[in-house]
């Protein structure tokens, strides 16, 4: 078993600009509704052309068609210079915000030089210009877009209402016009802040689930789906991908391996080394684990989807089911005439982080922290004092003091383990109503069963 368990990878330096996954939102949100934002500014337009003559044609002047002729022109120009693309696509973006801005303040302005308050037909008609390019903007999904929009025609529309307020004889109906304003002013602020709002809201949305996606691809390639998809689904660090997670972890060595391999041919001992890996892999996906690497003759496996008291009775239910198939194992290599394979296995408990750790050259998914470091030093007891089956302390703890049925631990006092680690030998009890014949009958220690 090698010396250090923890892997040299570390979190790659110069990662991504959190603004480029912005942009990929913005992209994502956007793509092939270029055309249809293009079409809806066509489509304002034409509804604002009409609104305007259905009410009364004659009321305005001719400005007020040139002001909407030009402002379709334009909004349509800028659309597809953004549709286009380039480096100036952003520019052009902002550009059709302020026309948009422009048209909304213009037509309320006008409607209160006109007749503000006069009528609630002629009331619509000034409004419908704000609300609806409140609408298109928003559906640009671009959040500082709305907010300037909203910004603009709130100031404006504030300002040349509070100078009506002073000046009532430049405005038509003074006696419904402060109301007639207020009420219009105070609707769109609402209408304002529930497009923002809307908008912000799905942005993240679709930020957490693109993330969620591509770090769900990137885990695939070293994970099964399930585990995949559970890493993913929790909130991690969005520029790493890794995950602070409560994790058992579990390591099967090979006992006496190097003499092993001194004794036999090489042949021999990869056909045993792989018979183990085998054995381990079952009894690891019976028990909902993940194999974590293989490091030259020892298996680390890990437990990290569920509670976690459920990891630990699933590790401890793994390393069992281990035994028993060494057991086996070896029994039929012992009928073909084979050397016998003795493996150790220990458990830990602790909180890791968890993920794919990618350099730029090479991507691994592993688990680091101290509790790596603690498993490697249980191992290390367990192998020097002949105990088949090791767990630590803390692990135990998540049991909650009730091992499950036909389950003991006993301590190990003279294990060498840092800090508060301490150290017990786990094992199966025999069914009492079937004990083991008396000439087979092992002696237990003091204060190590043999296992």
């Amino acid at each position: 078993m090698p010396s250090a368990l923890l892997p040299a990878w570390a979190p790659a330096e110069g990662r991504a600009d959190p603004g480029s996954d912005d942009e990929a939102v913005l992209r994502a949100m956007q793509a092939g509704g270029g055309l249809r934002l293009l079409g809806l500014r066509v489509v304002i337009v034409l509804v604002l052309l009409m609104a305007a003559q259905a009410y009364d044609g004659s009321l305005h002047a001719l400005s007020h068609w040139l002001i909407l002729g030009l402002y379709g022109l334009g909004t349509v120009w800028f659309g597809l210079r953004e549709r286009g693309g380039g480096p100036r696509a952003n520019a052009y973006s902002w550009a059709g915000t302020l026309l948009n801005a422009g048209l909304a303040v213009y037509v309320i302005i006008e409607h209160m030089l006109a007749g503000g308050g006069a009528g609630l037909g002629a009331d619509a008609v000034s409004r419908l210009p704000a609300f609806l390019l409140l609408l298109q903007t928003g559906l640009s999904m671009r959040v500082a877009q709305t907010l300037l929009f909203c910004g603009l025609v709130t100031v404006c529309w504030s300002a040349a209402s509070l100078f009506g307020l002073f000046y009532p004889e430049l405005f038509p109906s003074p006696d419904t016009f402060p109301t007639a304003q207020m009420t219009g002013l105070a609707t769109f602020v609402a209408a304002g802040l529930l497009v923002v709002d809307g908008t912000t809201r799905l942005r993240a949305a679709v930020a957490r689930a693109l993330r969620m996606e591509h770090e769900r691809t990137q885990l695939a390639r070293f994970v099964p789906d399930t585990v995949a998809l559970d890493l993913a689904g929790e909130d991690g660090d969005s520029g790493l991908g890794i995950h602070r997670r409560h994790a058992c972890l579990m390591i099967l060595d090979i006992r006496g391996f190097s003499r092993l391999s001194r004794e036999h041919p090489p042949e021999a001992m990869v056909a045993a080394l792989l018979a183990v890996r085998a054995a381990a892999q079952a009894a690891v996906s019976e028990q909902g684990g993940l194999v974590d690497k293989y490091i030259g003759d020892a298996v680390l496996v890990q437990f990290v989807i569920g509670r976690p008291d459920a990891q630990a009775r699933a590790a401890l239910a793994c390393a069992l089911s281990i035994r028993q198939r060494m057991a086996a194992l070896n029994a039929a290599r012992a009928r073909e005439g084979l050397f016998t394979v003795r493996v150790v296995v220990a458990l830990h408990a602790g909180d890791l982080l968890v993920g794919v750790f990618d350099d730029g050259v090479r991507a691994e998914y592993t688990v680091l922290g101290p509790a790596m470091n603690a498993l490697s030093r249980i191992e290390a007891q367990a192998k020097a004092a002949e105990i088949e089956v090791a767990a630590s302390g803390d692990f135990l703890d998540l049991f909650g003091g009730t091992l499950p049925a036909g389950i003991r631990a006993a301590p190990v006092p003279q294990a060498a383990l840092p800090g508060s680690l301490t150290l017990f030998a786990v094992a199966a009890e025999r069914p009492p109503s079937r004990p083991p014949p008396p000439a087979r009958a092992c002696r237990a220690g003091p204060d190590i069963p043999h296992l």
